[in-house]
């Protein structure tokens, strides 16, 4: 009888075992021994590999310095070990990217956060050297809870299209919904100390880890949390900001036809959550015509995301006073253009050659050449600030121009364009923002605001 119980047992032990063996085929991108398939870039702390491990020490006067994959992913899942000094922030860099003529190669993009502070955001998503705050853990207690101070921590992290989802220690952290990147490195982060003498030589240890890229979706897990949707909506700090939704991404709510008292019945289109102004055979306002928003403004920024469809026209006006020219053609204002440098003749022309490129001023100033403009087809994001009568123009992260409205300088170059026989042109206190229909496939989404206080 007893040989009979030990015989079943053994048979449920073996099946328990079997159960739960990891049939995942991982795939090991640290060898346990040395740092090839990696390189330092960025600051200079220091990476060694001791003890199965990697340990990233930190350096006083240095920016912040990343171990990264010399090999770029797209859809992943990635598990691994951490252990980290309680003084010391760090970070697990995903689909980022260093490239030169992006803030010097300066390394940007999604970074899951490894926090040991008080705030405990461990496994919260930032936006390295972009837009800062992705997803918080404000309302994530439990994630908050799960960091293990001075121990070991496991970190899941799925990438897969559009969606990144992140566990701390088998706890749900992340789930955010966002395109703006698709491939890039791995970094593991040791951050800047600047000067505190208390944190240099502190460290963050790695290790375990394993990579899956093969039939993805297969082994991603449900999460028990609700996603934090960035398409036309509000993230991270940015309602604490300040920031506004100018479009909700569904109706024509706070916009109106610039010669109209309501929407344009046809020219443009609401779509998956994408305003388009439709091709019309590149004719100005011949359309359903711009739109402006309802509202007007004084001191703002302005950022939104646009794309462009080959040899495409339009651009993005401000201190637009529509009861200026109610005849054809569009309405006048100063004006962001968007434009295919390479295709479109406008690109050659202009008071100032150049002035009617990307992200020009147009007819008036041209953007810095070494502007980034992402190719035909894809996002690129618009920021456009005017605090008193300082604007800056800004395009991918960068900024493109700048100059002072109303001065001296300003009015010599209006004077000497095609706006010279428009009084007062940009000059007024308050505008609308406008969205040009210039014949041609325009896209836009993303459209957020902020005021200014005078």
């Amino acid at each position: 009888m007893n040989r009979i119980f030990t015989l079943v047992m053994l048979v449920v032990l073996t099946s328990c075992s079997q159960t739960k063996k990891d049939n995942t085929p991982w795939i090991e991108i640290f060898d346990g021994k040395t740092l090839t398939g990696w390189s330092i870039i960025g600051g200079k702390a220091t990476y060694e590999v001791k003890d199965d491990a990697i340990i990233g020490t930190s350096t006083m006067n240095t920016p912040n310095t990343f171990l990264i994959s010399d090999k770029i992913y797209g859809d992943f899942i990635l598990e691994l070990d951490y252990k980290v000094d309680p003084k010391l922030n760090s970070g697990i860099q995903i689909r980022s990217n260093s490239i030169t003529n992006y803030r010097n190669g300066r390394v940007h993009g999604y970074q899951i956060e490894i926090d040991p502070s008080e705030r405990a955001w461990s496994g919260g998503i930032y936006d390295e050297a972009r837009r800062g705050w992705l997803q918080t853990l404000d309302n994530n207690a439990n994630a908050q809870k799960a960091f293990k101070q001075n121990d070991w921590n496991h970190y899941r992290i799925e990438a897969i299209g559009d969606t990144l989802k992140t566990w701390i220690n088998g706890v749900p952290a992340s789930y955010l919904i966002d395109d703006m990147t698709a491939t890039g490195f791995i970094g593991l982060q040791v951050h800047s100390i600047g000067i505190d003498k208390e944190k240099n030589g502190t460290q963050v240890i790695w290790k375990n880890i394993k990579i899956l890229t093969e039939n993805v979706q297969k082994y991603s897990k449900k999460i028990s949390i609700s996603p934090v949707i960035t398409l036309n909506n509000l993230f991270g700090r940015e309602a604490g900001e300040g920031w506004k939704m100018l479009w909700d991404g569904k109706t024509t709510k706070g916009w109106k036809g610039a010669k109209l008292d309501k929407f344009p019945e046809g020219g443009w289109e609401i779509k998956d959550g994408v305003l388009s102004v439709l091709a019309s055979g590149g004719k100005e306002s011949a359309n359903g015509g711009d739109i402006v928003t309802t509202e007007e403004y004084s001191d703002f920024e302005l950022k939104l995301d646009f794309k462009i469809t080959e040899g495409a026209n339009s651009g993005i006006k401000y201190f637009v006073d529509t009861e200026i020219n109610k005849g054809a053609g569009s309405s006048i204002g100063l004006e962001y253009q968007i434009l295919d440098d390479l295709r479109h003749p406008d690109a050659k022309l202009g008071n100032h050659e150049g002035s009617r490129t990307n992200s020009s001023l147009y007819d008036l100033i041209k953007a810095n050449a070494n502007k980034i403009v992402n190719p035909i087809g894809e996002w690129n994001q618009a920021r456009i600030l005017s605090k008193n009568n300082h604007v800056e123009h800004w395009l991918n992260g960068r900024k493109v121009l700048e100059y002072e409205r109303k001065s001296p300088e300003y009015l010599k170059l209006v004077s000497e364009s095609k706006y010279n026989k428009w009084p007062n042109f940009g000059g007024g206190d308050q505008g609308r923002i406008l969205l040009q229909d210039h014949g041609d496939n325009v896209s836009f989404r993303n459209i957020k605001i902020r005021s200014f206080k005078k």
